[in-house]
């Protein structure tokens, strides 16, 4: 069971560019676009901020949220009885 998971894995990324790659999708159209147009259309001069928080944002807080509602539980599974 194990071996035939890790045969799709494995089959599955044959089709993946290598990490690094500049040849690939992402390197030859969506970098340029967000290094390029990240300042005019954000106002943040730091791309990566940019990415993140303006174009991503929204993801951003979805994540926000799942991290905290993880840690609310936790305190509650680990809170005092009374």
């Amino acid at each position: 069971m194990i071996g035939a998971l890790a045969f799709l894995f494995l089959w599955g990324s044959l089709d993946l560019h290598l990490f690094g790659d500049v040849t690939s999708e992402p390197s030859l159209y969506l970098s340029p676009f967000y290094l390029q147009h990240a300042y005019h259309h954000m106002h943040t001069p730091n791309t990566v901020t940019a990415v993140v928080v303006d174009y991503r944002g929204f993801d951003t807080l979805i994540e926000t949220a799942v991290i905290f509602t993880a840690g609310i539980a936790c305190l509650l599974i680990m809170r005092e009885k009374v």
